[in-house]
């Protein structure tokens, strides 16, 4: 999840979105034409006229390839938006036969470079934009097209909910794919912990619904394996009772950071009960630094006295209320880092303690001045709160995390920088202070040097084996079966 900055004007915020950042080439060259001659217009030509190819020069054609990171832009020889599962199919067909590179884009959320972008066919899956909520199952069909801001406003009129993401701007195929941290988690595990069914277009065209029953392998193996098993158009998901909830954002100015970390660690120590949640951001934004908190609980008022510290405690603003549930995911500017080049790292954390809360205000204030001058706009580090049982909401094995043994609060590292000259040079600091912390919460007797990395947070240089562990054997496996050309191999992500 991108770090919030609520509490600063938004004209600050947004011009920092405006920054702009070099746009990768094609990579065709001479080929380009023949690329758009054969492959581009095949797939024009051979799909329904309900599914549409675009060409640069084409607004839609910008749409499609724009990404929240600049870092993950590509130009696309072209952008095919298709409208139906078996179109989906025809493209993957003609794709793979030609070998040519394509991306898959859902919400454009992607931070490591060509994870969802391509100089080769753009799939962006917009038209995929469906919500049909079943009343009797207590299920939602959703498109992977969506965001989930779209799917929360679609089922607020039923008076229910999914588990999705926690932040706004987020398309629902990384969350479905990949895992998917939420305020509800506590009380119904990650997103993909709740989804019972997934339409899925095969590498070699075929159109199927994966469920636990019709095929336990592509089942376990898509809740976490992203795009190596082919694309998914729908996804269904458990829907939840929702009623207006209490919460909001504090902010906390740097001369304020001991209370609002005595209140974070108060907290983590003293709170079990599942509707409650926190969200907790240590910033440094062009030379300011700051913490946002995002207060929660799932019920129109708290329980007496559960988040006092955070209120007494000195601190700049504070934005909190009774509200929809759609509401408080959307009191937060809406893609504020859009336009930055971005990295994100993940840590695991046993325990949240004072020191180790200022541990983590150190590494901010440290990085944050040392980067400013190698075009640093935001350095963050998120604080997310979890009880230890989260993983314990699910049915049934999932490719991440490997161990559902107990579950773990998380620091959420976020780098956003404007120049790519200083690409190298953030890729390094960001895997140092990762480094840093892990040793020092080993060193603080916290046992989570070996816990597995979140995919959806982890650097373009992390390793399949510290995500997917033991799993990996099985995934591997499951992947050379239905892809056997390995033609999901031609677009980018973790690849098994």
């Amino acid at each position: 999840m991108v770090a919030f900055f609520a509490h600063l004007s938004l004209s600050f915020l947004f011009g920092l979105s405006g920054l702009t950042a070099p746009v990768a080439s094609s990579g065709f060259l001479d080929a380009g034409n023949v690329l758009r001659s054969t492959v581009c217009e095949q797939i024009a030509t051979e799909v329904s006229s309900s599914s549409v190819v675009y060409y640069t020069g084409s607004s839609q054609y910008t749409k499609d390839n724009y990404h929240w990171s600049a870092s993950s832009t590509q130009a696309s020889e072209c952008s095919f938006e298709p409208a139906t599962a078996e179109d989906v199919g025809i493209a993957l067909r003609i794709l793979g036969q030609s070998q040519t590179p394509f991306g898959i884009k859902s919400g454009g959320h992607a931070a490591n470079a060509g994870f969802s972008s391509t100089p080769g066919v753009q799939i962006a899956m917009y038209s995929f934009s469906d919500v049909v909520y079943d009343s009797a199952a207590q299920t939602a069909t959703v498109g992977t097209g969506l965001l989930w801001d779209d799917v929360y406003v679609a089922l607020e009129q039923y008076s229910v909910t999914v588990v999705g993401a926690k932040v706004t701007g987020i398309g629902v195929g990384g969350i479905a794919l990949g895992g998917g941290y939420s305020y509800l988690t506590n009380q119904h595990g990650l997103g993909f912990d709740n989804v019972v069914a997934f339409e899925l277009v095969l590498p070699n065209g075929t159109v199927t619904d994966i469920t636990s029953s019709t095929n336990s392998d592509l089942f376990f193996a898509l809740r976490g394996g992203f795009n190596n098993f082919g694309i998914v158009t729908r996804v269904t998901v458990k829907t939840y009772p929702q009623a207006q909830v209490w919460g909001g954002r504090v902010s906390y100015s740097q001369d304020q950071w001991e209370g609002a970390s005595s209140a974070i660690a108060n907290f983590w120590a003293n709170t079990t009960d599942p509707k409650a949640s926190i969200y907790n951001t240590y910033n440094y934004i062009s030379g300011v630094a700051e913490i946002s908190t995002i207060l929660f609980y799932d019920a129109p008022t708290c329980p007496e006295g559960m988040f006092d510290e955070f209120l007494l405690a000195p601190h700049l603003e504070e934005d909190i209320s009774t509200r929809s549930y759609v509401s408080l995911i959307q009191s937060l500017p809406l893609n504020v880092t859009s336009g930055l080049r971005s990295v994100f790292h993940w840590v695991a954390m046993e325990e949240i303690t004072m020191p180790v809360l200022n541990m983590i205000a150190n590494e901010t204030l440290s990085w944050g001045a040392e980067l400013t001058n190698s075009s640093a706009r935001i350095i963050s580090y998120d604080v997310d709160v979890y009880l230890s049982t989260l993983y314990d909401h699910v049915d049934s094995p999932t490719a991440y995390p490997p161990s559902r043994s107990r579950g773990y609060s998380f620091i959420e590292v976020y780098y956003g920088w404007a120049d790519s000259n200083y690409d190298d040079t953030m890729f390094n600091a960001v895997d140092a202070s990762a480094q840093h912390m892990i040793q020092a919460l080993t060193d603080d007797g916290q046992d989570i040097a070996n816990v597995a990395v979140y995919p959806n947070n982890a650097p373009p240089d992390m390793t399949l084996e510290r995500m997917y562990g033991d799993n990996l054997p099985r995934l591997r496996a499951i992947k050379n079966a239905v892809d056997p050309d390995n033609v999901m191999g031609l677009t980018g992500g973790w690849k098994f």
